[in-house]
């Protein structure tokens, strides 16, 4: 039985679509999160992949990853026993600016925790 002060966390982390976990995040979720190489959406092992590139390694555009962060939002909420700890997806190798990226997760549950520059951004917002 799980405490509550045990609460399993979750590495989120951006990726292709392809499931090519072969550099940054990607490939340390790979290497000790269980990230499955051919997977690229999605929860897998003791992770959670959200696309920022297509099957071909082209960045994708900003209202395509949109939906990937509402479906993992959507995950999260419904698993409250779960933390998960975002890392700045799209601001790494598909070169997006925390500005741009950060608004997406407005609104975001308890569970999930942002990295600084998305908590700032978000915490300066009207």
């Amino acid at each position: 039985m799980r405490s509550s002060t045990s609460i399993e966390s979750v590495f989120v982390f951006g990726s292709n679509l392809a499931g090519r976990h072969g550099k940054g995040a990607a490939l340390w979720a790979r290497r000790h999160r269980g990230a499955i190489y051919g997977r690229g959406v999605g929860p897998q092992g003791r992770a959670y992949a959200i696309p920022t590139k297509d099957r071909q390694l082209r960045v994708l555009p900003l209202a395509i990853i949109r939906g990937y962060v509402g479906d993992f939002l959507a995950y999260a909420r419904l698993r409250a026993e779960q933390r998960f700890e975002v890392t700045p997806i799209g601001c790494g190798l598909a070169g997006y600016r925390p500005d741009q990226i950060a608004p997406m997760f407005a609104g975001a549950p308890a569970n999930v925790i942002l990295p600084d520059a998305f908590r700032a951004l978000l915490a300066s917002r009207p």
